[in-house]
């Protein structure tokens, strides 16, 4: 663990379960990710029924919302390991939950970059502990 350096742009790795969701939040320094904090939370019994794209949208404003206090105002990059969500803020979405959440995250300036399952280790065990 580091502590935050606000002169680095932060990084936020984020997943979901059938259970739960998992967020990390990372500074990258030499190439090396260093996690600032973590979180998570087992799903409400209603969440458990959203569909995979639902939950892992969740997962992403829930983590932005808990981690409000490094992002807001400043630029960072949001990691997810689900393909479709790197269209977040460019696309209109059929789903309404999936637009009021986009909606929810336009204050806020990050891009999205998709990365392997692999590479989402700590967000990935987070959200099925």
């Amino acid at each position: 663990m580091a502590l935050p350096n606000f002169d680095i742009d932060f990084l936020v790795q984020t997943d979901s379960s059938n259970i739960g969701i998992g967020a990390v939040l990372l500074q990258e320094v030499d190439w090396v990710k260093h996690p600032i904090t973590f979180a998570s939370r087992k799903l409400l019994l209603r969440e458990c029924n959203y569909s995979t794209v639902e939950r892992e949208c969740l997962a992403i404003v829930w983590a932005v919302r808990k981690f409000e206090m490094y992002l807001y105002g400043r630029r960072f990059v949001l990691e997810t390991d689900h393909q479709s969500l790197q269209y977040l803020t460019k696309s209109k979405f059929e789903n309404s939950r999936l637009m009021r959440w986009a909606m929810a995250l336009q204050p806020f300036h990050f891009v999205v970059r998709v990365i392997k399952g692999s590479a989402n280790c700590g967000a990935d065990y987070l959200s099925r502990s």
